[in-house]
């Protein structure tokens, strides 16, 4: 095994970094600062005594350190930054200190490293969190248009909106005066251009779940109730490593569906979810959760994606089907909110879907 020589802990920033490496035999400390770009850092990483283990917070500068790192054959991990432990009484926080408190932890293996995407995996999940951004501004431009006509007395009689009955019935209102009847238009073209792009991105998202690398586990995820294609490419995309986590109660810790906990002595206390990972993967589980409230069973839109796959897979579904089923009656016979239940679903469901996708 290598004995690493050198410890390096980096603060990186959009148009600087700070770094610090930590010489283990000698226990000398050298700094340096760099402008925007990867050439020097890399330059200076190169010049330090070999070899080198670097490491830097994950944050909003992305992956292309790490990966030009690993390229120029340098040690570098990006470890998650909520995990990282700070002195409580420290009030003073620069860039040159957390580079050197990166450069001390990094040799004594108190540091948390995640698990870095390939560029390809990446791209497709960007495209993925495109997508449900622009979901969002979806509902929330058809928000404006509902309060906008709720607010002139205008109330749709159909029991159900965002159907085709109710943009026919969008498409006959007008308005006295031109200003209102200038801001329905703009409010109803903004929510016909969202849907087209919504449309585009979703179709190409569904030919991207189909490539031989992405869809053998889509495919195994779409065998529960709850999840189809699009569903399983974003819990795949969030996730992108399933084996890293060493079992099935890891998964939802990871995704932040546990609940926290305040423990001291005797006194315990647990409250609500930690809300951590990926809040795309949880929305997902969350909603996917509401279709076991239902009594088991296999409908013909089930039957038919779970065609093709390998039996101790579907074993696995239809023993969550009739897991989560029971376990929502046993909690709401308790008198637990819809939400909580919900809530723990979800977190099972979690597990089930991590034991299909690591099945043989």
């Amino acid at each position: 095994m290598t004995t690493t020589m050198t410890a390096v802990g980096l603060d990186v920033h959009a148009r600087s970094t700070e770094a610090a490496a930590l010489h283990l035999p000698s226990g000398e400390l050298r700094r340096a600062r760099f402008g925007p770009g990867l050439e020097q850092v890399l330059a200076w990483l190169g010049e330090l005594p070999q070899p080198v283990h670097a490491c830097y917070e994950a944050g909003p500068t992305g992956f292309g350190l790490y990966r030009a790192a690993c390229e120029a054959g340098i040690r570098i991990d990006v470890v998650a930054p909520g995990k990282t432990p700070r002195p409580s009484s420290e009030r003073r926080k620069s860039d040159r200190g957390d580079a050197e408190l990166l450069a001390r932890l990094l040799p004594s293996g108190a540091l948390c490293p995640i698990a870095v995407p390939s560029a390809r995996l990446e791209a497709a999940r960007d495209l993925s969190r495109a997508r449900e951004q622009l979901r969002g501004d979806l509902m929330r431009a058809r928000h404006r248009l509902s309060k906008l006509l709720l607010r002139q007395g205008r109330v749709y009689p159909g029991a159900t909106t965002w159907t085709q009955a109710h943009r026919r019935w969008l498409s006959g209102q007008r308005f006295c005066d031109p200003n209102s009847e200038l801001a329905f238009i703009d409010y109803l073209a903004a929510i016909d251009g969202l849907c087209a792009r919504k449309a585009a991105l979703e179709e190409r998202l569904s030919r991207l779940a189909r490539e031989d690398d992405l869809w053998p586990t889509i495919a195994r995820l779409r065998c529960f109730r709850g999840i189809d294609t699009l569903s399983a490419l974003v819990l795949h995309l969030e996730v992108h490593s399933w084996e890293r986590f060493p079992a099935a109660r890891a998964l939802p810790g990871w995704l932040g569906l546990v609940p926290s906990l305040a423990q001291s002595g005797e006194h315990l206390r647990q409250g609500a979810i930690t809300k951590s990972g990926s809040r795309y993967a949880r929305r997902i589980l969350v909603e996917a959760a509401w279709h076991y409230a239902r009594p088991p069973r296999i409908g013909v839109t089930l039957r038919n994606r779970q065609q093709g796959q390998p039996g101790h897979v579907l074993e696995i579904a239809w023993r969550a089907q009739h897991r989560l089923y029971r376990q929502g009656e046993r909690l709401r016979a308790r008198g637990k909110p819809g939400p909580v239940v919900t809530v723990a679903i979800a977190r099972e469901l979690a597990c089930s879907l991590w034991a299909a996708v690591m099945a043989p």
